[in-house]
């Protein structure tokens, strides 16, 4: 029998820094002067990582009964979720498609359950991190598996996939050459830009060409096809978030209107127009604008009827309480139970934590708050782990399986700047 390998002293922040650089990727290990990486990883037991998979992947199939529910009854668009009228046509172009690639953010509780908070079904990041820190600090871990290793294959697959399906849909054939892809995101912001990079590594190996643009260098040739800078384009991946393409809308009672709150029309609606005729491929599909709206998981929880046995178990497992705000006495709301978001938010002045603050701020931040766009989620405690650090597991979901993880360890659950660890599972 061999002996377990020996794994070497994990290296100086600075020499890591050197490797991470050199990967051509990612380029800022620091951030505001602090370190954005833990480079001890975090080991899972095969047991536990089977169960953050489990929970990953039903969790998406919930959003995909959810997704049918919302699609048989078009009454909801306006009398649950109050959708605007471009996010009704990006939601009706979709036909109700709406998953590619996927984020559950999923937490161990003091309890042992497992619970999530929301799943990223629009526009998912930290590919770039989970993947790349995981191989650079590989040999640093003995008695480890890289359960992130199949990331890049399974990615290219689920968009070779996703078109064949979607063209034959329309009644034409796929070809056997590499598919044209635009990366089509937010230019002016670089927070993924490491993302961005990395796709075009992966997809550029494999044989297609990738453009990169915004949705302002979209248009359609005399033939309704879909071009971005000189281009014929045959899938779109799209990581510029649904609730941008769209009008955008305050959160607050007190804040200014938007500089910018019209819909891009002119680059939408082209859009759309060609997935309809199956001449372009988008994903993640904009069916997502239903999927990634905080209201689905107040769906859950207040309308089980819509759903079948087996979601509802799998509801009542992994899913906190959540509820429309505008449907509650706000007023009488305890603030040692309850998180607020707002329904297309995700950090930041977009998610108020009760059992964090103090009554006079919770007081003060309930009346500011407009009602319509955010919910009420139960609160729940999570299990930390070393040095009192709690563990943010994102489990990847690609065409519906678990795929990869990216950890966050934060010294609080409304720590924005949580530091970013490599996720191994113990062999």
């Amino acid at each position: 029998m061999s002996e377990p390998r020996a794994a070497p002293d994990l290296p100086g922040y600075g020499e890591f820094a050197r490797l991470l650089y050199g990967t051509g990727i990612i380029s800022d290990p620091w951030l505001g002067g602090r370190e954005r990486f833990r480079l001890r990883g975090v080991v899972l037991q095969q047991d536990l990582a089977r169960r953050l998979e489990t929970a990953a992947e039903r969790i998406a199939y919930l959003h995909h009964e959810l997704a049918g529910a919302v699609w048989d009854r078009p009454e909801l668009l306006d009398e649950y979720f109050g959708l605007t009228p471009y996010q009704k046509a990006m939601w009706l172009a979709s036909e109700g498609r709406w998953h590619g690639i996927a984020r559950v953010d999923l937490f161990v509780c003091k309890d042992g359950r497992i619970q999530s908070c929301e799943m990223n079904s629009d526009t998912p990041s930290g590919e770039a991190e989970a993947v790349l820190l995981n191989r650079l600090l590989y040999e640093y871990h003995s008695g480890v598996a890289d359960p992130n290793t199949g990331f890049p294959e399974r990615f290219h697959s689920m968009l070779l996939e996703s078109h064949a399906a979607h063209i034959k849909s329309n009644g034409r054939q796929p070809n056997d050459c590499p598919p044209t892809i635009a990366i089509i995101y937010p230019t002016d912001l670089p927070e993924d830009l490491s993302m961005i990079a990395i796709y075009r590594e992966w997809l550029e190996a494999r044989g297609s060409t990738v453009v990169l643009g915004s949705p302002y260098n979209l248009r359609l040739d005399d033939d309704g096809n879909l071009v971005v800078l000189g281009e014929r384009i045959d899938i779109v991946i799209r990581h510029y978030k649904t609730d941008w393409w769209g009008e955008r809308e305050t959160i607050w009672v007190n804040q200014p209107p938007y500089p910018d709150p019209e819909p891009l029309e002119r680059e939408l609606l082209p859009l759309l127009e060609a997935e309809r005729a199956g001449r372009v491929t988008v994903v993640n599909p904009f069916g997502a604008v239903i999927t990634q709206n905080k209201f689905s998981l107040a769906l859950l929880s207040e309308h089980p009827e819509f759903f079948s046995e087996t979601a509802r178990a799998w509801i009542g497992e992994y899913m906190p309480e959540t509820r429309r705000l505008k449907d509650l006495d706000k007023k009488s709301l305890s603030r040692r139970e309850w998180v607020l978001k707002s329904v297309y938010g995700c950090e930041g002045d977009s998610v108020v934590c009760g059992p964090l603050m103090k009554q006079r701020d919770w007081r003060t931040t309930i009346q500011m708050i407009d009602d319509r766009h955010w919910i009420a989620q139960r609160f729940f405690d999570i299990e930390p782990i070393e040095e009192g650090l709690l563990p943010n597991y994102g489990v990847y979901v690609i065409g519906g399986r678990a795929a990869g993880f990216y950890t966050r360890l934060s010294s609080t659950i409304t720590d924005y700047t949580a530091v970013t660890a490599p996720t191994y599972i113990a062999s």
